[in-house]
């Protein structure tokens, strides 16, 4: 194992040894090639770069204290990368392609899995992107598919702690019936001057109202939102929020716990109603949220410095069945490592 500091390492990139890559070329996909150059040759007018032909996904792998590796949900995955393809007229990468390249990139790579008391995990990153050349707007015939890993910390400092989050109106994230609810790179860099405003403000990440009538809660930062009142997990439906399958999961061991679950259009005055709010995505698991301010209104909707219990019981059970010390009913992870 590498002799990383990993009680310390942020969420970043850090190089490790190899990355996994293939090809999709005259209508199929190629052989899996193994690669240790950090860098991608391609042509200037791969479709990737002009008509943002390029969907990502992420994932980790868990060492886990009965010594094993596993991964967490990546037929999930490969399914959402699927419906990326779908909605901007990609080559689609076969689940076991990508389930096979997912445990390859671990495995080539388990030197910089992260200790388990050190809180850090690996990250791993699949790519899928347009590579032919394509002048006229139109989907190219040709696609790189590759999945690079890198060890990563806490997505905010301070781990499971509140942050407070401010609502932006002045940008929309995504359109109603756009790209929102597909991992793309387009709807991140839509969001990257508003996430701007935001930490200039002094909140850990901006959030974003429904773009049609600009009254319903919609995605928080980079994360799906949850809220909790009377015993009732309820998070946002909407076309344009990226179906994360963190939200999911935890909608499932919501259930488990005896809670209700709904997934509805939350009206931002039902804000003041939750007793705890979070953010969640891959990379936080759960950020619990102290307050939302509404700056252009004057309001601010508290929810307690410190994280609400049930928030507390969702996070520490998805993170037991990552880590293999809570029974893993749903069959969720994947050993990857013995």
């Amino acid at each position: 194992m590498k002799n990383i500091e990993w009680g310390k390492l942020p969420f970043g990139y850090m190089p490790t040894n190899y990355n996994v890559r293939c090809y999709y070329r005259n209508g199929k996909w190629g052989e899996i090639e193994v690669c240790s150059d950090e860098y991608i040759k391609m042509h200037m007018a791969a479709s990737c770069l002009h008509y943002g032909q390029e969907g990502f996904e992420g994932l980790k792998a868990y060492r886990c204290p009965d010594g094993k590796v596993r991964l967490f949900r990546p037929e999930a995955n490969a399914e959402r990368l699927q419906q990326t393809a779908d909605g901007i007229c990609m080559a689609k990468v076969p689940t076991d392609l990508f389930i096979e390249m997912c445990e390859k990139v671990v495995r080539l790579n388990q030197e910089f899995i992260p200790t388990y008391e050190s809180g850090a995990t690996l990250y791993l990153r699949p790519l899928l992107i347009g590579t032919g050349p394509q002048v006229g707007v139109a989907p190219t015939d040709e696609y790189l598919f590759l999945i690079f890993v890198t060890p990563v910390g806490p997505y905010f400092k301070g781990g499971f702690q509140t942050n407070p989050y401010v609502i932006i109106r002045e940008f929309d994230r995504a359109a109603p019936l756009g790209t929102g609810c597909f991992k793309v790179g387009g709807n991140y860099a839509a969001s990257l001057r508003a996430h701007q405003i935001a930490h200039e403000k002094g909140y850990a990440a901006e959030f974003y109202v429904d773009a049609k009538e600009k009254k319903y809660m919609d995605e928080c930062g980079a994360a799906n939102f949850f809220g909790i009142k009377d015993n009732t997990y309820i998070t946002p439906k909407s076309t344009s929020i990226l179906p994360s399958i963190t939200n999911r999961s935890l909608m499932q061991i919501a259930e488990d716990l005896g809670l209700k679950v709904e997934r509805r259009p939350i009206p931002e005055e039902e804000l003041a109603t939750f007793e705890e709010a979070g953010a969640c995505g891959t990379a936080a698991v759960i950020s619990p949220i102290s307050y939302i301010d509404d700056l252009e209104n004057g309001k601010r909707y508290e929810f307690g410095a410190e994280p609400g219990p049930i928030s507390k019981k969702l996070y520490d059970t998805l993170r037991g069945i990552q880590y293999g010390t809570i029974e893993d009913k749903h069959g969720w992870t994947r050993v990857v490592i013995e």
